[in-house]
């Protein structure tokens, strides 16, 4: 990789992303997919989200808010990352954020 490649993660404005609750999610190990959804699948819609979040406190710009991950995981397979995997976590329109797993 470059100096010219972008690396994330990202922040994008709402006028990049149309709709955030239809884009796609991919994880991928090694270039394997493990994980394959949308936001559509979501529980909970992003604005409820963040009332729910502001409830308990005070949202500042910089913060941001877990909404739990797809199935395929790999615990319940048995699968678990290790020392030089490499990670890539892919949501549409907005960008991949790749990480190579160091044993400590």
């Amino acid at each position: 990789m470059d100096s010219s490649t972008p690396v994330g993660p990202y922040v994008v404005t709402k006028d990049e992303v149309q709709d955030p609750h239809n884009l796609r999610l991919m994880l991928r190990v090694n270039g394997n997919v493990e994980q394959d959804d949308n936001t559509r699948d979501l529980i909970f819609k992003i604005p409820e989200l963040i009332h729910w979040a502001s409830q308990g406190i005070t949202l500042k710009p910089g913060d941001y808010i877990s909404t739990g991950t797809p199935s395929g995981v790999g615990f319940p397979k048995g699968k678990f990352l290790k020392n030089g995997d490499i990670v890539e976590a892919e949501i549409e329109k907005i960008g991949t954020l790749r990480n190579t797993v160091i044993e400590e």
